[in-house]
């Protein structure tokens, strides 16, 4: 009883500091009139269903037109995605579309994409997202302000729509990314997010590009330590005028194979950051223990904890500048606990990972 009388008091303790930290940490972005050249990199590989609503999004960005470079990389498509791109940009002279074939280096799948886009790309600032993307208007002159001098590296918010269950996978990414961004704060390198991320060319140059690195399945988090090890700055920013909006995983399979695909970067996380998602399984541990606790206590400990957790993410919305039903917010606890143990099971799981239709060994990158 002392024991949990001790996980209890610090459980409540950590999640206070964390909900103080959340609301003071956070940085205010100085806007600038200025309007450099960039470009913006997509990889998409069997994208039919997205690549449209992504390319849309693009053409109405609230920056100059002509100081744009979108590149987008067919990377061996099997579907109509190269089609659909073609008659998209014909009319739209700051699109182009690149077909890769070739392997550059040691990169292969989509860090191969990329090391191709990038070596394509002619301007000082690389923007990354992905086909399943919806950016802001702001978003380019937003992650640019976020890359003063020093800086490398910059991670936008992410959140994802649809139905109840997208949305709950929505909550899932701001979570996550909201719990990154205060450590991040705090002077800690936790990771970058690909499919809204800014890269400097320096930065880039410094590490001699993905055609340098070894195979990654989490080619971002990769990116992420080479740049800061070269000693580069690096920031994760909450503002509306940074976030995208991902199409949600269609089914539970879909979803656990894109989580499978995370747990691999997720063994290579800072200790805080793993300490703070594993004291989750320790709370239920406690809490579901036959006998341990009175049904009494239970259910006073599960509520408190809910009502933490629902106040950190309606903060963290407001901060993204995004809505969500008070009702969703309380379903999203037995989501969370129930996708963690489904994927954790997945995980160990004796398979391989897919990945945009391309299979890999756990053991690789």
């Amino acid at each position: 009883m002392v024991f949990t009388t001790i996980f209890f008091g610090l459980f409540f303790g950590i999640f206070l500091v964390v909900l103080v930290l959340l609301v003071v940490s956070r940085r205010r972005l100085q806007p600038s009139s200025a309007r450099p050249r960039v470009s913006i990199l997509i990889a998409a590989r069997n994208e039919e269903a997205t690549i449209i609503r992504c390319l849309t999004a693009l053409t109405q960005l609230n920056y100059p037109a002509e100081q744009l470079e979108i590149l987008i990389g067919d990377d061996a498509s099997t579907d109509n995605t190269a089609a659909l791109v073609k008659e998209f940009i014909q009319d739209k002279p700051q699109f182009r579309l690149l077909s890769i074939r070739q392997r550059l280096g040691t990169a292969r799948g989509k860090s191969n994409a990329l090391a191709h886009l990038c070596r394509a790309a002619t301007t000082d600032y690389l923007l990354f997202t992905d086909a399943d993307m919806a950016l802001h208007p702001d978003w380019v002159q937003t992650m640019l302000a976020a890359a003063p001098e020093g800086v490398g590296i910059v991670t936008g918010i992410t959140t994802a729509e649809g139905n109840l269950f997208g949305r709950l996978q929505g909550l899932d990414w701001l979570f996550g990314l909201s719990l990154i961004r205060m450590l991040t704060d705090l002077g800690l390198p936790i990771t970058a997010v690909g499919n809204n991320m800014l890269v400097t060319r320096k930065a880039y140059d410094s590490i001699g590009g993905y055609e340098a690195l070894a195979f990654s399945i989490t080619e971002d988090l990769q990116l992420f330590e080479k740049v800061v090890a070269q000693g580069w700055g690096y920031r994760n920013i909450i503002t509306p005028s940074a976030l995208g909006i991902s199409v949600a995983q269609p089914t539970v399979q879909c979803l656990l194979q894109q989580r499978k695909r995370w747990m691999k970067g997720a063994v290579r996380l800072p200790w805080q950051l793993s300490l703070l998602f594993s004291s989750y399984s320790i709370f239920y541990t406690i809490l579901g223990w036959p006998g341990l606790l009175p049904l009494e206590t239970i259910g006073l400990l599960y509520g408190a904890k809910v009502a933490c957790q629902t106040l950190f993410l309606l903060i963290t919305l407001r901060q993204a500048g995004h809505r969500e039903n008070l009702a969703v917010l309380l379903v999203y606890d037995v989501y969370l606990l129930v996708m963690s143990l489904a994927v954790l099971a997945y995980t160990w799981w004796p398979s391989g990972i897919q990945w945009k239709e391309r299979r890999y060994r756990w053991a690789e990158g």
